[in-house]
């Protein structure tokens, strides 16, 4: 009896999933860099584009590299179907442009990456869209705030930069009441540790940039659901304006999923320690970690996740204290990327959410003290040495 892939292990899919071998028998999946493909004969050529009979066409459409990231990803998350873009914005900004048209109403989680929160607030109402931003967190803003053209909401949880988590289950069951397709952004918590179409979400969006690299190569997103609803709402979108990603892109991050589980897992251990090492220094006057029991939403985020991720946010009371942390590190990168086999900090107000007005940032506690941070797979004592030091530092004149 021929295996079914969706009974492996995760470990197994990771490695296995979407395995198309060419006729040579290659280990490593085939790296296909080609912008078109050939037809045997003109009627081949005339079946193929009438969708008669199956095969790729353009690499703008799809690609044979790209359907097996695709078809891993797809196979890990537990979806139907995912279709792999340029970027994780690329991502963003496709899955909610398939959803909405002129007139609609989308309701979104205020605490937000900055790109994402442009595309709701200034991008869309240019096409006629009006975005409400809510805290994410209230259940009777959600419901509030929803209204008869709600077509769609968004959810980024954890959120960026703050980790903050949202009941993914609960704003579902909020939503689809209401007739709204649920979007949620789960880059921070990753296809290891939390699974959105499994509380209620329609469509997942992820970053590949960070975590499914995970070693600062190259960009890529996805977007993920049922495949009714990804042909229906993304099929020509994406074939006629151009979010493809690079074949070699999708090899590369084929090769990094490979090894997400045993990545993020070794980085999520070191963040918790991390993390308590942070909050018990007298330079933190607050630490963010989902993991915590001191976060504010913990029970949430036990409930609906199986790890806590590799993201840390501290506040450390001013700008000046923030800079001095992140100028004393020595093994810790200054870098507004995450996901990343190196460790990363980054002073959200200056670079990730600089965009943001700042009566905004400060709606979402975002002030000028907030480091976020990002760990790696350096050794853990190596981290907390390097992370002391720089505590001491900020620390230093306060």
């Amino acid at each position: 009896m021929a295996e079914n892939p969706n009974d492996w292990d995760p470990a197994t899919k990771l490695i296995r999933g979407g395995l198309s071998r060419s006729q040579f028998g290659e280990t490593a999946e085939a790296l296909y860099l080609t912008q078109s493909f050939v037809y045997d004969s003109a009627a081949d050529a005339d079946a193929r584009f009438s969708g008669e009979n199956p095969g790729y066409i353009y690499s703008r459409y799809a690609n044979p590299t790209t359907s097996m990231f695709e078809e891993r990803l797809a196979l890990l998350e537990g979806a139907e179907y995912c279709r792999a873009l340029a970027s994780g914005m690329a991502a963003v900004h496709v899955a909610l442009t398939g959803l909405l048209r002129a007139g609609d109403h989308l309701v979104a989680g205020r605490a937000l990456f900055g790109s994402c929160r442009w595309i709701c607030a200034e991008l869309l109402p240019r096409f006629g869209v009006e975005t409400t931003f809510v805290d994410a967190t209230d259940l009777d803003a959600w419901q509030a705030a929803m209204r008869p053209n709600t077509k769609a909401v968004l959810i980024e949880t954890p959120a960026n930069p703050l980790l903050e988590i949202t009941d993914i289950a609960a704003v579902a069951k909020i939503a689809h009441a209401a007739g709204a397709k649920v979007v949620v952004d789960n880059v921070f918590g990753t296809p290891i540790f939390q699974k959105p179409l499994t509380l209620g979400a329609d469509i997942v969006v992820y970053s590949a940039t960070k975590h499914i690299d995970g070693q600062g190569r190259v960009l890529g997103g996805a977007i993920l659901g049922a495949k009714d609803l990804l042909e229906e709402s993304y099929r020509d979108i994406i074939r006629h304006t151009g979010p493809a990603i690079s074949p070699f892109n999708s090899w590369v991050l084929l090769k990094g999923i490979e090894t997400l589980d045993l990545r993020v897992r070794r980085q999520t251990e070191t963040a918790a320690a991390l993390a308590d090492q942070i909050a018990d220094h007298p330079a933190s006057g607050r630490t963010l970690y989902p993991g915590r029991a001191d976060h504010p939403q913990a029970a949430i985020a036990r409930a609906q996740m199986t790890g806590f991720s590799n993201l840390i946010a501290f506040d450390l009371g001013t700008r000046e204290a923030a800079w001095r942390f992140l100028d004393a590190l020595e093994i810790v990168d200054i870098s507004n990327n995450l996901g990343d086999a190196k460790s990363m900090a980054t002073h959200p107000s200056t670079t990730t959410h600089r965009a943001m007005p700042e009566d905004k940032r400060l709606e979402i506690g975002l002030t000028d003290g907030y480091v976020r941070m990002s760990v790696g797979l350096e050794g853990a004592g190596d981290l907390a040495r390097d992370v002391g030091r720089a505590l001491d530092a900020a620390r230093a004149n306060s």
